[in-house]
């Protein structure tokens, strides 16, 4: 329940926030900083996931989950207190760190505290509280931006956060359990990242072409300079050692990851076109913001039982491929003015996107957390599972940003940009987890060669 709960926490502010923005904007102004909303909290929730590891070697599993609902519990009372949309971009800081928190922590003492054949049912759980929290977020966002009380929403979120706060002495050990170093922070590929997500969504508020080529030229060579500073550090670095290994599939999976995760980030503007093309109140257009994330969380529930390999495989490929096929198809379904009948054929369109997510994420996760046979490397690959979800979902929401700006002013034009992207960006997540399936395939060959030539054909303990 806490691992879970810390989780869903981030996760229903996430889209809660997405939901009220309109209100919010619309109440206190900043429409033109209407995606760094999005863009600040998920930056702040990567810094936070790097520092994972450390925090948990330093105070321990209950202070740090004390730490990180106490950091999101203060964000959120800044966030309603919001004269200025200033302000509330401090406060939305504010949250990201913490929930970056709770999500790194819930991903790392699943590896470490569970045994490994409920790896997958705990991944699956994790990944189902994303998927919870973007139903019931947009949801709840909507229903208080109906009637005008956005800042209520925002004052809710923190009696919830010290309430479940108020259960971590209770349930969690009082020792670290995770066996990790309190290794120095990365700080030159933090600032990298940092730097590269910055300026792609600088690049979403300009309107000289030139200058937002110029900015998302930049972010491409900070990660083309982040992955070859990962690459040459010995021992300090943000991802896992396995990662830059040759014939290793643990790239291609963070890869197919990045891909899937992103493609959430459409949801930020749903409920903006749902309003705007569609003419749903706001409580409706919340629904539809959450419909991705409905499909996502019914979809674990059947996910979550495969066991056979091949069955794992056509699930990992399949998820990014459900996912691009939804979008493209909404993105032909966008009209001014659509008529009612029109708007409710979004939906099982985007129940079928998101199921693709749910279909392939929790697998996604344990052949990242198997990916090696070192027990400390494996920890690491676990814990960075939250900071690759959390980058991604950041580039994302910058991207997002950036091409429903390229789209504008028409708003049917910024919706099918926006959604043709990330239909292009899934189709990507397709040939990164084909390539994943195939060096994982032959790691299975050669283990099986290994086995036939030990003698008494028992294969090594690995």
């Amino acid at each position: 329940m806490v691992l879970a709960g810390g989780v869903l926490v981030g996760a229903v502010n996430i889209y809660l926030a997405a939901s009220l923005l309109p209100t919010a904007v619309a109440d206190i102004g900043g429409e033109r900083l209407y995606a760094w909303n999005m863009t600040v909290f998920l930056i702040a929730q990567v810094v936070a996931t790097m520092l994972v590891n450390r925090t948990l070697s330093r105070c321990g599993n209950v202070s740090s989950y004390l730490i990180g609902f106490g950091v999101f519990a203060a964000g959120s009372v800044v966030c309603a207190a919001s004269p200025v949309v200033l302000v509330l971009l401090v406060g939305r800081g504010a949250q990201g760190f913490g929930a970056g928190l709770l999500t790194g922590l819930g991903f790392a003492l699943i590896h470490s505290v569970l045994p490994r054949r409920l790896w997958v049912r705990g991944s699956a759980l994790i990944s189902a509280m994303f998927g919870l929290g973007n139903f019931v977020g947009p949801a709840l966002g909507g229903f208080f931006a109906q009637f005008g009380s956005w800042r209520l929403a925002f004052v809710v979120l923190a009696p919830v956060s010290g309430v479940m706060a108020a259960f971590v002495p209770r349930v969690l050990p009082r020792s670290s359990r995770t066996g990790a170093e309190a290794a120095p922070v990365p700080i030159g590929s933090l600032l990298l990242v940092v730097g590269a997500a910055g300026a792609v969504s600088i690049a979403g508020l300009l309107s000289d072409q030139m200058v937002m080529a110029a900015f998302i030229a930049v972010a491409l060579a900070l990660i083309v300079t982040f992955v070859r500073t990962e690459k040459r550090a010995r021992s300090v670095r943000i991802l896992p050692h396995p990662t830059y290994q040759a014939g290793s599939a643990l790239r291609w999976v963070y890869l197919t990851m990045v891909f899937l995760a992103s493609g959430v980030a459409v949801e930020t503007f749903l409920p903006l076109f749902s309003q705007r093309l569609g003419g749903l109140p706001p409580v409706a257009a919340g629904f539809f913001g959450a419909a991705l994330s409905l499909g996502w969380s019914a979809s674990q529930i059947v996910s979550s039982s495969a066991r056979r390999e091949r069955t794992l495989r056509w699930l990992r490929v399949a998820g990014p491929g459900l996912l691009a096929a939804g979008l493209a198809v909404l993105a032909l379904l966008q009209r001014r003015d659509a008529s009612l009948l029109a708007v409710i054929t979004w939906l099982p369109v985007l129940l079928l996107g998101g199921a693709g997510i749910g279909l392939a994420m929790p697998h996604l996760s344990v052949a990242a957390m198997t990916s090696t046979a070192d027990e400390q490397e494996g920890e690491k690959a676990a814990a960075a599972i939250a900071t690759v979800l959390t980058m991604s979902t950041a580039f994302g929401a910058a991207l997002a940003g950036l091409l429903v700006n390229v789209g504008g002013p028409s708003m049917v034009a910024s919706a099918r940009c926006l959604l043709f992207g990330f239909a292009t960006v899934s189709v990507l997540g397709v040939l990164t987890v084909l390539r994943a399936n195939r060096l994982t395939q032959s790691a299975e060959v050669r283990r099986e060669n290994e086995a036939e030539s030990t003698p008494g054909g028992d294969a090594p303990v690995r």
